[in-house]
Order: C-alpha cells, then sequence, then structure tokens
C-alpha cells in the first residue's frame, strides 16, 4: 500500500516517443504521472500510449512560451513569453497566448502546463530573466493571475512556478544552492494573485530563504506547511521542482530529497530529465520506508483529484492560423525599436551567446545568416549584433558601435550609446525573432 501511494506522487522521465517497459508498468501500478520533454516529441502518439496504460495519466511539460518551449523546441515559440507580455501590460492578451497555449498542449494529449512562472525578476538573475512578466510585483501579479485563467480555461492545469520566488537570487538551481536575497514577503504577491485565480498547482523553488533556515524551499515544512498552506491558503497540488537539480541532488540527495520534500508537505515530485527506472526504483523505496503514510495518502489524494479535474486526452486542435497570429501580433506589439533600425538587404548579423540558459537549452533558431561569437572570441565588425543580457556580459557591449544596430533579446538594462539604433524583443521566441526581422527589413 505505501509504495503504491509513493508511485502516485512521482512524476519521472525518459527519452524517446515509445513508453519503455518500466515505464509502462510504473503506471500500471500507480505511477502518478509523467513529465514530458522536447526529447519526447512528436507528442501524441506518446500520450495516447500513456493514456492506455493508465486512463487518468497526469502528463506535464514546460510550455511558457517564449524562451521556454518543448512543443516547438526545434523551430522557437509561436508565442512571445513572459517579459514581452509584461511589456506589453495586457492582461486580456497575456490570458488569450495562455489559453492558445493550452490549446496546443491539450491537443496533444497534455493536460498539465508547467507555466507561467511567477517570479518577480532581479537585473542579475541568471536562470529566470525573461521568464518572468518583469520586476515590478504588481504588474507580475496580474499577468500570473491571467496565464492562470487562460490556461484553466482550455481543460489544462497551470502551475505557478516557483514558490516562494526564485527571482531575486544571483545564483541557478540547477547548478547549485540559490539564496534569496531581501524580504521573501517581496515575492508572493504573483503566487497570491495565483491562488485567486484558482491556480490548481503551484511549483516549489529550490531556494534558501535566511528568514526560514538554511534548507531549500522544497524541502522546508516552515515554507510549504507555513508559508503556502497557512499563511497563503493554499489546498492544491504543491509540485517540487526536479529533484536532479544541483541545489538538491548535491546537497541532500535524490532520495532523501524526496522524502524531506513530501515530509515539508510537498505532494507531488519531478523526476526529471536525467534520471531513470533505478532512480525511480529508489525513490518509492525511501519514500515508502521513510514518510508516514497518512502523509503520503494525503498528497496521492491531491494528484488524483488533480487527474479527475483535468482528465485531459487529445482534443481536436484549434486553427493553427488563429494560433499562431495570437503569438506574432503580441511579439509584434511588445517590440521597441529606437533610433535607425533598418539595414540594406545582406547585412551582415552577429549574434553574441553566452552558455545557455538550463530551463530554455540551446535555440536552432536565429536571425538570418547570424554568425555565432562566444566569450572570449574577437567580437568582428556586422551591421546588427544581437545580444542577451548585456548588463550580465560585459564583453557583449561591443556591440556598442557606431553605424551598428543593436538587438537585445534579453532584458534590457543595458542601453548601447554609440549605436545607430536598438530594438528590444523581450525574449528570443520564433516569433519575436520575426518581429525584429521585419523591423530591420531583414
Amino acid at each position: 500500500m505505501t509504495e503504491e501511494l509513493a508511485r502516485a506522487v512521482l512524476f519521472p522521465s525518459f527519452p524517446g516517443t515509445e513508453p519503455p517497459d518500466w515505464v509502462r508498468r510504473f503506471l500500471a501500478s500507480g505511477g502518478g504521472g509523467i513529465t514530458l520533454f522536447a526529447y519526447n516529441l512528436p507528442l501524441p502518439g506518446l500520450t495516447a500510449a500513456l493514456r492506455s496504460e493508465k486512463g487518468d495519466v497526469l502528463l506535464a511539460i514546460d510550455e511558457e512560451g517564449g524562451d521556454v518551449t518543448r512543443l516547438e523546441a526545434e523551430t522557437g515559440s509561436s508565442y512571445p513569453g513572459n517579459a514581452a507580455l509584461g511589456a506589453i501590460d495586457d492582461v486580456g492578451l497575456t490570458e488569450a497566448v495562455a489559453e492558445s497555449i493550452a490549446a496546443d498542449l491539450a491537443g496533444a494529449g497534455v493536460n498539465w502546463n508547467l507555466a507561467p512562472v511567477a517570479d518577480v525578476n532581479v537585473p542579475g538573475n541568471p536562470v529566470i530573466g525573461v521568464r518572468s512578466f518583469g520586476s515590478d510585483p504588481q504588474l507580475v501579479a496580474r499577468h500570473t493571475a491571467a496565464f492562470v485563467r487562460g490556461t484553466q480555461r482550455a481543460g489544462v492545469a497551470a502551475c505557478a512556478k516557483h514558490f516562494p520566488g526564485h527571482g531575486a537570487t544571483t545564483q541557478d538551481s540547477h547548478l547549485e544552492l540559490a539564496t534569496v536575497s531581501g524580504d521573501v514577503q517581496d515575492g508572493l504577491e504573483p503566487f497570491r494573485a495565483a491562488i485567486g485565480a484558482g491556480v490548481q498547482t503551484i511549483m516549489t523553488a529550490h531556494v534558501r530563504v535566511p528568514a526560514f533556515g538554511d534548507e531549500p524551499a522544497t524541502l522546508n515544512r516552515a515554507i510549504v506547511s507555513g508559508l503556502l498552506r497557512e499563511e497563503l491558503g493554499f489546498d492544491g497540488v504543491v509540485f517540487a521542482d526536479a529533484l536532479e537539480m544541483k541545489a538538491v541532488s548535491a546537497t541532500v540527495g535524490v532520495e532523501q530529497g524526496a522524502v524531506q520534500a513530501l515530509r515539508a508537505g510537498v505532494d507531488a515530485l519531478c523526476v526529471g530529465h536525467d534520471l531513470g527506472a533505478e532512480a525511480v526504483e529508489a525513490i518509492i523505496a525511501a519514500v515508502a520506508a521513510a514518510v508516514p503514510e497518512e502523509r503520503l495518502a494525503e498528497a496521492a489524494g491531491r494528484v488524483r483529484a488533480l487527474a479527475a479535474a483535468v482528465p485531459g486526452g487529445q482534443v481536436p486542435p484549434r486553427n493553427r492560423n488563429a494560433l499562431s497570429t495570437t503569438g506574432k501580433d503580441a511579439a509584434a506589439r511588445a517590440l521597441e525599436s529606437f533610433g535607425d533600425v533598418h539595414v540594406k538587404p545582406g547585412a551582415s548579423v552577429v549574434e553574441l551567446t553566452a552558455v545557455a540558459n538550463i530551463a530554455a537549452g540551446d535555440h536552432a533558431h536565429a536571425l538570418d545568416g547570424a554568425r555565432y561569437i562566444r566569450e572570449g572570441e574577437t567580437v568582428p565588425d556586422a551591421d546588427v549584433y544581437v545580444v542577451r543580457d548585456a548588463h550580465r556580459h560585459p564583453w557583449m557591449r561591443a556591440a556598442d558601435r557606431p553605424d551598428a544596430v543593436v538587438v537585445e533579446v534579453g532584458v534590457p538594462e543595458w542601453r548601447p550609446e554609440r549605436a545607430r539604433g536598438y530594438l528590444v524583443t523581450h525574449g528570443r521566441s520564433r516569433v519575436s525573432l520575426d518581429a525584429a526581422r521585419e523591423a530591420l527589413g531583414l
């Protein structure tokens, strides 16, 4: 019984488009669901196969729009991301974009979107950035609520992340245990708004909040059961961010992290991209041995209630032209242009690239003919320079040259002084680059 309950709160991952035997057994024996990634594309056949093993399976994916897309990982997203939507500040548009993204997911058989990002960003953040609606808590709050409403209107569960806020950090929890600076209350308003909008799930962050102790928030009972449950009144599913992230795996370890998260009040565990069958069985054994059955039953009950609320199954996709228009129009509205940004046909384009954001991964899409230059390489002369978060990467500021146009696809904290033109896209989605391309005349 205890092992069955342990399976019910796990959401592992696997590569490929055919569920391996261990995944089929996991679901058939009560597994909660699966976390899907770009390496599972195309999805429709796979989601149908997974649902044939368990009709009420929860299938989760990160489809934030903008820089973080799984459905369109090769081509880039058809929708601008949160920073672009925040720059426009039209909550009706944000709601429409979220509903369109959710309709795409429902059409692919997915019933749980691990979005929106509800973090209030600070300029030095290396992992949130344009994934956030912005740096103003009130703006972030109203767009978080709008994204939740749009997503759940399409019959897909939304997930506000990363509680209690990963925005006010200068480290990446994929790589290390990040520490939240300032007052944790500064980042809570978007989560309050999400709860007010009826969000069905909230994801915890693997971040240290000094006022609450040294444990990562995911493993911290005072944060999960105290702050989120008791103070904010959230009664839906609390989902832990991926256990293999270094903030957990390199500190307490994956198995102990699973145990501590559940004991802290988390209901569901993401066993993400890099862990397979052996790790899942080890987690199940550790959880069954160390988490009280009453706590497991409570967590499993919430997961099952969520599955019943979003039954899923593939639904006919909405009109693709209408969907692409929603994203294209939003990207064009988000574009900011300063000075003379038009260039002649055949203009040379150089993109100055830093190490990819782990959540987003490397992008295959770019402006036509772009030449990639990395830190330490000589920055050549060009007509157009594409930079990302140049305020965080001083070497990128070599793009500030007379007669050049600078295109910022990240957070526009730094502005060139000598360049004749400057474009801000607020993200690097396909439609955002398309809007920049049109403005440049390429």
